[in-house]
């Protein structure tokens, strides 16, 4: 079957099926966005799909850090110190933008947690704070690295290891240890990655939420691919499909042809041509939680060449999601779907043509986080952890064909969060 106009319509009619969550009702359209009469048919047809999510409550969060506390005992970690970003968010939910100012959250092995904050900002910080009173200001003229330092001296850290994690900013480490040199810095990883690294159940439910809000958003815009059609134009309608859905900020990012084999890219200008491959990669977030889905086409009908790597590529996907299972290795993974993929007559190791990259990441609240499928990753696999799937065949000068897919270990082994593509020309089951 061949990707032609009736094809797409079809998934544009799937699209509208799938998005139809709920009852229909007019949606806002942010300042500058194009009013949805001047989107695409399959896009104007999308409605949220976000009703009935569920927010990561005050007692898990609690219990996440009751839980860090339990790993830095294991690991004679004092206290960690966190910058605003994705570790202060699981922990405490406060969202904070990153300056030149620090704002800066200490959780103790013992002791109530305390947070330093710009003085300006302090009305701010306590409407956002919770599971502690202890706000400590700096005004612009002070140093914000002694109330710190002071912090962990209260908490009994003042002489003991102390975890930074590892997106702290290098100046706000420099100024810490230099008002508390009696201290031993070291990484706060193993309670940071410790903690995330297993999702509970209601974090699962908000990736499952973007993961479907995802292929969703896909199946409409798979639906108003044409000939000349842009990798741009193409990015854009992934856009409105996101924002449509009620998952504002998703985005997709797609290459035509030759261009399909960079992994992550390419800003060369494209216009898509019949029988082109077509690789769009991209996701949502819904309460901050990623989606990460690569889907790969053709445009038309498939050369015999095209349909036969794309074959061992999804062996390649089927073989790592088989490999991935409680207490196997993720090295095991990566080095399931390489296997295949060598095989097949491609690589070895990293060479192209062939897989130029690991075979899947850890997702959670980023994109990317703890662990990967790669060679040499000896973490061994635990119920809760989530990965993509996502192998690769690169070939230079021809096309590229990955299929990606997002995972969580359970005790019986991988489940995915999304159906696979079954073929070349049905990307969506």
């Amino acid at each position: 079957m061949s990707l032609d106009r009736r094809t797409f319509t079809r998934w544009a009619a799937a699209a509208v099926g799938a998005a139809a969550l709920g009852p229909r009702r007019a949606f806002a359209t942010p300042a500058g966005e194009a009013e949805p009469c001047a989107l695409p048919a399959p896009i104007r047809a999308l409605r949220p799909m976000t009703a009935g999510v569920a927010p990561i409550t005050d007692d898990e969060r609690r219990a996440r850090i009751e839980q860090a506390r339990r790993l830095m005992a294991a690991a004679g970690i004092d206290a960690i110190v966190l910058e605003p970003g994705s570790s202060m968010s699981y922990f405490t939910s406060v969202g904070w933008g990153l300056s030149e100012r620090p704002f800066i959250t200490v959780i103790p092995r013992q002791g109530e947690l305390a947070y330093v904050s710009p003085g300006f900002e302090e009305a701010r910080a306590r409407e956002l704070i919770k599971f502690s009173d202890d706000v400590r200001v700096w005004q612009e003229d002070e140093s914000p690295y002694r109330l710190i330092a002071q912090i962990l001296r209260d908490r009994g850290a003042g002489t003991g290891r102390v975890g930074i994690e590892e997106r702290l900013r290098f100046f706000i480490f420099d100024g810490l240890r230099a008002e508390a040199p009696q201290a031993t810095f070291v990484s706060a990883d193993p309670v940071t990655a410790g903690c995330r690294m297993i999702k509970s159940p209601a974090e699962i439910a908000l990736m499952q939420r973007a993961n479907d809000i995802t292929i969703a958003a896909y199946r409409a815009a798979f639906a108003t691919l044409r000939a000349g059609m842009t990798q741009f134009e193409f990015r854009d309608n992934v856009a409105a499909a996101f924002t449509r859905l009620g998952a504002p900020g998703g985005s997709a990012g797609a290459q035509f042809g030759k261009y399909s084999a960079f992994p992550h890219g390419s800003i060369t200008p494209q216009k898509l041509r019949e029988g082109d491959v077509v690789l769009v990669d991209g996701g949502c977030s819904v309460q901050g939680y990623k989606s990460d889905i690569t889907r790969t086409i053709v445009f038309g009908k498939p050369s015999a060449r095209q349909r036969e790597v794309w074959n061992l590529e999804r062996r390649a996907q089927d073989a790592a999601f088989a490999a991935a299972r409680p207490g196997a290795t993720c090295e095991s993974v990566d080095a399931a779907a390489r296997a295949v993929i060598t095989a097949g007559g491609f690589g070895p190791d990293y060479k192209v043509p062939g897989l130029p990259h690991r075979t899947g990441h850890g997702i959670g609240l980023d994109g990317h986080e703890w662990t990967n499928f790669v060679r040499g990753n000896k973490t061994l696999l635990r119920p809760g952890m989530c990965f993509s799937d996502e192998p690769m065949i690169a070939i230079y000068g021809e096309f590229g064909i990955r299929l990606e897919d997002c995972l969580y270990i359970t005790e019986d082994g991988a489940k995915f969060f999304t159906a696979q593509s079954p073929a070349i020309d049905r990307p969506f089951a």
